[in-house]
């Protein structure tokens, strides 16, 4: 029986609860490129125009709810034998809401706000503007306290003890693109540890995977937690 259980999550986990993904056509990345709103460039040239589209997905973000899937994994975490540790690539808080209370957001929090003149964080507003003023040092420097392409994800030599010390290492609902946590399957495999893959369709790593399922997070997520808490 796996001891420990590292299980890292991606938009296919929260596509279900109403929260799309990068590659969703006619959602919210095709009307705002990624280079416009998601980088730090993006929101030096246009910081209006980043904030609007962070308005729009805190305000999705807070209308969505967890789906089955984010109450399964807060259910194998609250009755797992062993540890378990969600290291999430979303910026929502729906493992959170779920009841999932070990979770890493390597890319930041939607829900909340960062002083770019300080770095001090606190919970945002649903909107925010180039006029929302930091509560510690009172500077109009505000943006969403999310990671940005081309910045250093959050946590990261946590994240790396966690998968030092997993025994089961389960990717759920990534693409399997996106770098550092594209890379993590290769980390625990070097030493040994077994993994698995749930996704909709194999995604570009899978192979990399010992094991890999297929179908809706919704089916797939719960029906795994099930077997694993059934075990003697």
């Amino acid at each position: 029986m796996a001891d420990k259980i590292v299980i890292l999550t991606g938009a296919g986990l929260s596509a279900e609860s109403g929260l799309g993904t990068f590659r969703d056509k006619g959602g919210l990345w095709d009307k705002f490129p990624l280079e416009e709103v998601a980088t730090p460039e993006g929101f030096a040239a246009n910081p209006t125009r980043v904030h609007d589209f962070y308005n729009l997905r805190r305000g999705l973000c807070m209308d969505a709810a967890p789906n089955a899937a984010h109450a399964a994994l807060a259910e194998l975490e609250a009755r797992w034998a062993g540890e378990v540790v969600t290291i999430t690539q979303n910026v929502d808080d729906l493992h959170e809401r779920a009841g999932s209370h070990a979770v890493i957001h390597m890319h930041g929090e939607l829900l909340q706000a960062l002083c770019g003149a300080c770095g001090h964080r606190w919970e945002a507003p649903r909107e925010m503007s180039t006029l929302t003023e930091c509560p510690a040092c009172g500077a109009a420097a505000a943006r969403p306290d999310v990671v940005w392409f081309g910045e250093i994800p959050y946590q990261m030599d946590e994240i790396f003890t966690h998968l030092e010390e997993a025994d089961l290492f389960v990717a759920i609902g990534t693409s399997g693109t996106v770098y550092p946590a594209a890379g993590f399957v290769a980390e625990v495999r070097a030493r040994g540890c077994a993994t698995l893959e749930i996704n909709l369709e194999p995604s570009d790593g899978a192979a990399a995977f010992d094991d890999q399922r297929q179908g809706k997070a919704t089916d797939a997520v719960p029906a795994w937690v099930s077997e694993m808490l059934a075990r003697p």
